[in-house]
């Protein structure tokens, strides 16, 4: 281990995230951190509250949004194919968001539009600029007319659960009734062009989203508890999810998302957070963009297409109305990167994401380190659990 991440530092932040455990934050966690061949893996406490059930090394669990990283990496390997072109209007694979409209004003009515000034291309799917995403700020997805719009679709552009019942064309074929609500290019909004491009990417290859991502992905890295549904057998290896009640300050056990829901296949399988993981699974996805797109002596990746997710790619302006999203840093393709010093490390440049049911992976290119934390507790994202994680793997 480097000096980021000596014995005695590794030994703190087991006690310390014990610690959390132990007071009942949150039922168990099990967390990777690797710089070299030096791994320590800890699995901490039970999979739910009172079940006695110990987290496992191999536990699976919803990684919600840090299935977008995984989305970015197969679409680059289609772009170094010639499937795709980063500069292509989508409109070619996508023939339904051709001629798009613009809202004159996102609070307006959904017929008060202007036309788009040009076309959403691949890169702004990869980049979140495609004019159309969640709105963060002055408050999460107000009732504006286009997010009315868009919940009576049935569209899920938000959590990903209650699933939408509709298969990827359907899908496309009701989210092109909407308008944008910027034009193309001009500002970051999340998650729904994850959305998108997961179909986009499908389209390209000829395939399922699963099939894809399994054959060009979890096959090569070896990440076989990697997926978007789980066997029956292999239910009893997901936690239950939790939330805080914001009112009793307790932690409730989520309905939705219950594990026998992950053992069907969704018939709609979402590029912005659909999967589910393991520790050693993804840490095997985060080896292969710190090893510049090789992977145990094999290159799945161009270093050019590795630089080109990990670095930011957006202008102050376009991340306006980010919030606490990207909280002032940037966005590569799929991942956020750190754009500046913060209370974790003076050198900018670690990369990552977090998953909304509490979970996180940052990994840092100055120091060859990743930093993986499983929970099912989303407000471990939130209650400053992973920044002192991330904290702790630097002190």
């Amino acid at each position: 281990m480097t000096h980021a991440t000596s014995q005695a530092g590794l030994d703190r932040l087991r006690e310390e995230m014990t610690a959390r455990v132990v007071q009942g934050e949150l039922p168990g966690m099990v967390y990777v951190v690797a710089c070299g061949d030096a791994v320590r893996v800890e699995a901490i406490g039970e999979k739910s509250f009172g079940s006695g059930d110990p987290m496992r090394r191999d536990t699976i669990f919803r990684i919600a949004s840090m299935t977008k990283p995984i989305l970015a990496v197969a679409t680059m390997m289609l772009v170094a194919e010639g499937r795709l072109a980063l500069d292509e209007p989508v409109d070619r694979l996508l023939p339904e968001l051709a001629n798009r409209r613009v809202l004159r004003n996102i609070e307006g009515p959904l017929d008060d539009t202007v036309p788009a000034i040009r076309p959403i291309t691949v890169e702004d799917l990869l980049t979140s600029r495609m004019g159309y995403g969640l709105v963060v700020e002055p408050s999460f997805d107000p009732p504006y007319p286009v997010i009315t719009a868009a919940a009576e679709l049935q569209l899920t552009l938000g959590p990903p659960d209650p699933r939408t019942p509709h298969d990827p064309d359907e899908w496309m074929k009701r989210f092109a009734t909407l308008p944008l609500m910027y034009q193309p290019g001009q500002r970051w909004q999340y998650n729904v062009a994850s959305l998108v491009l997961g179909v986009l990417v499908a389209r390209a290859a000829g395939q399922s989203l699963a099939d894809l991502l399994r054959t060009r992905i979890f096959e090569p890295l070896g990440m076989t508890a990697t997926g978007f549904s789980v066997s029956v057998e292999d239910a009893g290896r997901l936690p239950g999810y939790y939330q805080t009640n914001t009112e009793s300050g307790q932690s409730e056990l989520q309905r939705h998302s219950a594990a026998s829901e992950w053992t069907v296949p969704p018939v709609f399988l979402s590029g912005a957070s659909g999967l589910v993981s393991t520790v050693d699974d993804y840490l095997a996805f985060a080896r292969l963009l710190l090893a510049r797109g090789t992977y145990q002596g094999r290159r799945l990746l161009s270093e050019r297409a590795v630089e080109l997710i990990t670095t930011n790619h957006l202008t102050p302006e376009q991340a306006v109305g980010s919030g606490f999203l990207l909280d002032g840093n940037g966005w590569g393709y799929g991942v956020g990167v750190v754009t500046r010093p913060d209370e974790v490390s003076p050198t900018p440049g670690r990369y990552g994401w977090t998953g909304g049911y509490g979970t996180a992976w940052s990994s840092d290119p100055t120091r060859g380190l990743v930093a993986i934390v499983l929970t099912q507790h989303t407000d471990f994202l939130f209650n400053g659990g992973w920044t002192e994680f991330e904290k702790l793997v630097y002190s």
